[in-house]
């Protein structure tokens, strides 16, 4: 399971930095292929950090057992999409925009909006974006993983020691 972890947190670090570095250098109005890979270099060190250091799985679980959320159903899929989100995307966009920012003043071209403004505009679509792909992506790489590796998956309709296994679905 640790070997699934590592993997995850690999693959969905290079995604996340991958269309969120294209989507804030694309939504600021100057993309450049430079800017991009700088910004996507930076932004999948920075996710692999935050996945070795943050444990996603573990609070994702956390939340997804206190709120009574079965797994494999759309409300625990849309839980665990949003703590991967509010894990990363505040970070990962923070940095973007504090890069583009540096780099934009350092070249000596104005800056029309302050920092702030910036941030904000690229944070709201961060966080859509960064919902999205986790919500799309996650399972799909936990079911290639799990295949790879050989994990035994219970049926889709049993609990498969799920937190409140003894309640009924429904």
């Amino acid at each position: 399971m640790k070997r699934i972890g590592r993997t995850m947190n690999i693959l969905m670090a290079v995604t996340l930095s991958l269309f969120l570095s294209f989507t804030g250098t694309f939504t600021s109005g100057n993309f450049t292929l430079p800017g991009f890979i700088v910004s996507f270099i930076a932004s999948t060190i920075v996710s692999l950090i935050i996945g070795l250091v943050i444990p996603i799985k573990p609070i994702s679980d956390k939340i997804a057992e206190k709120a009574h959320l079965q797994p494999r159903t759309f409300g625990r899929r849309c839980m665990d999409a949003l703590v991967s989100d509010v894990l990363y995307t505040p970070i990962l966009t923070l940095l973007m925009v504090g890069l583009a920012y540096f780099m934009a003043s350092r070249h000596g071209s104005p800056i029309p909006v302050p920092f702030i403004l910036m941030f904000l505009k690229s944070f709201a679509i961060s966080m859509i974006v960064g919902f999205i792909l986790a919500y799309i992506f996650q399972p799909l790489y936990l079911g290639m993983l799990i295949k790879k590796y050989g994990v035994p998956v219970p049926p889709a309709n049993e609990n498969g020691g799920a937190p409140h296994g003894d309640r009924p679905q429904g």
